[in-house]
């Protein structure tokens, strides 16, 4: 379950959903595509507070960092690249270091 803040990239996801995809892991954080495209926003970041819902625009997908990337200096969660701030993740988001790549995911509307 994940707290979204408005926003027009959370609009465009929301008008997709219900969809399902394959997870990818990058570190500590679990990505996967989604059937959308969005412009990066005014506000986008690259480096995010753990349980961060992001969008990452140059891999349409939503990212879902809670620890170290490849490319982290130091404890932060660091992108591939400025995403979209889209909300926050409830509840501890080290549950998702049980995700493993090329699991399926079904992301849908609470």
């Amino acid at each position: 379950m994940a707290d979204l803040q408005p926003g027009p990239t959370v609009d465009k996801l929301l008008s997709i959903l219900p969809c399902e995809s394959s997870v990818n892991t990058w570190g500590k954080e679990v990505y996967f595509e989604v059937p959308m495209s969005a412009a990066l926003e005014a506000d986008a970041q690259q480096v995010v507070a753990p349980g961060t819902v992001c969008f990452w625009v140059e891999g349409n997908a939503l990212a879902l960092p809670w620890g170290r990337t490849p490319i982290s200096r130091g404890d932060e969660c660091r992108l591939a690249s400025a995403c979209n701030v889209l909300g926050r993740l409830r509840g501890d988001a080290a549950v998702l270091n049980t995700v493993r790549s090329g699991g399926k995911i079904r992301i849908e509307a609470a």
